[in-house]
């Protein structure tokens, strides 16, 4: 299970009389709801509003408890979902890099993470502030670009996406219409979410069910979908509790995803705030990143250089 994160900004534009930004496509309908009633009618309103305001602002933790309990995860920033795009501040969970905080940002499928400093790991960077990861680069490097995207639309609800994923995994649009898939939805009641007055919603979703709803696994073959569904059976993770609050404007303001497991569970708890405001991610300068992978090759070479 890898954490996913949120991601940043992208453009809000004027609006016509039907909520869509101007001159954009029509927002994406999910999958046909399996339940039916009032709250599968206002989690789909919320996830047509949700998918045109196309960002957000953040704040985010995962924890883990029993046997994966370990430190949380605390992420806080601005992420878009159209383009996929995020500008984050991770805190916690960081392992023994000795790092305690870690800002990343992604656009266009690369990853740039800033290493403090002081880190133990800034000695490695050839005095560069960021680390540069382009994931498509690296699949395509190895012959796999392919593999790589079909696992890059995996991102839902668990990470499955890797580091691929990263962006899409908590985009709210998708995690919507993950929750109008379950057959159980119903309405909790009225809520506060902080000062705002929010519809609370709630479901669940075995994981064939997930896999079903999710667009990404409907690339993969049946064979390997199949393979996935055996192997969740296996690990013992039956399926995911999923919590949704509604503001008044028609908006996620929360949404929580609990994910059971023999060893313990996994909570994610999202907070998004600020939809549809205009954002813009800088990328860090050429002149102040270090490629990963470009390294990779470039030490790969020399050392079969060596060896010959």
């Amino acid at each position: 299970m890898l954490l996913v994160g949120g991601a940043t900004a992208c453009e809000s534009g004027k609006k016509d009389g039907s909520g869509k930004a101007a001159g954009a496509s029509a927002a994406p309908q999910p999958s046909a709801p399996v339940a039916g009633g009032s709250a599968t009618e206002a989690l789909t309103a919320a996830y047509r509003k949700t998918s045109a305001a196309k960002s957000a602002k953040v704040h985010m933790t995962m924890k883990m408890s029993g046997a994966l309990g370990g430190e949380g995860i605390e992420m806080t920033g601005v992420q878009g979902w159209d383009p996929q795009v995020m500008d984050i501040t991770m805190k916690g969970g960081l392992g023994t890099t000795g790092i305690d905080s870690m800002r990343m940002v992604m656009s266009k499928d690369v990853m740039y993470m800033e290493m403090p400093t002081d880190s133990p790991l800034s000695a490695a960077m050839d005095g560069k502030r960021w680390m540069k990861l382009d994931m498509k680069a690296a699949a395509e490097g190895s012959g796999d670009a392919e593999a790589l995207k079909r696992l890059g639309g995996m991102g839902g609800m668990g990470g499955m996406g890797g580091m691929a994923g990263m962006d899409q995994s908590q985009d709210p649009a998708k995690q919507l219409a993950l929750l109008l898939a379950s057959p159980n939805v119903k309405l909790v009641g009225s809520e506060k979410v902080g000062d705002a007055d929010t519809q609370h919603y709630k479901g669940t979703l075995t994981f064939a069910e997930m896999l079903a709803a999710n667009e990404g696994s409907k690339t993969l073959p049946e064979a390997d979908r199949t393979k996935l569904t055996e192997a969740m059976k296996k690990a013992g993770i039956k399926g995911y509790d999923m919590d949704v609050w509604v503001n008044k404007d028609g908006y996620p303001a929360r949404m929580k995803v609990g994910i059971g497991t023999p060893e313990g569970s996994v909570d994610l708890d999202a907070s998004y705030s600020d939809y549809a405001t205009t954002a813009t991610v800088q990328t860090p300068p050429e002149n102040e990143t270090l490629d990963l992978f470009g390294k990779l090759k470039e030490l790969g070479a020399a050392g079969a250089g060596a060896g010959a």
